[in-house]
């Protein structure tokens, strides 16, 4: 069986992402799984090689624990911004449909 070359690491973000890069990998499976981009668009979207978004993609749901915690996570820090009175990017926009 071949081995990868995408090494993911998490020393940044305090959330899995492509080494070298600040692309998570729930960017990644959000762009490809949730919004239906190609994994090739994603990876000329984010300047990537389609192996590295594939790789993400293995990693995620190789993962199911961790990303479930860093998802926890994540809306654990956007709750605390909004209680602290942050505002989404739409309101900083002056979107009022948002």
């Amino acid at each position: 069986m071949a081995q990868s070359s995408v090494r993911i690491v998490a020393e940044v973000h305090d959330e899995p992402h492509i080494e070298g890069r600040r692309v998570t990998v729930r960017r990644i499976q959000g762009l490809v799984e949730e919004a239906g981009k190609s994994a090739e668009a994603v990876a000329d979207q984010l300047d990537l090689d389609v192996a590295d978004v594939y790789g993400a993609l293995q990693y995620y749901h190789s993962h199911p624990d961790e990303m479930a915690a860093v998802e926890r996570q994540r809306s654990e820090r956007e709750t605390a911004a909004r209680e602290a009175g942050a505002v989404s990017l739409s309101e900083l926009n002056g979107d009022e449909s948002a």
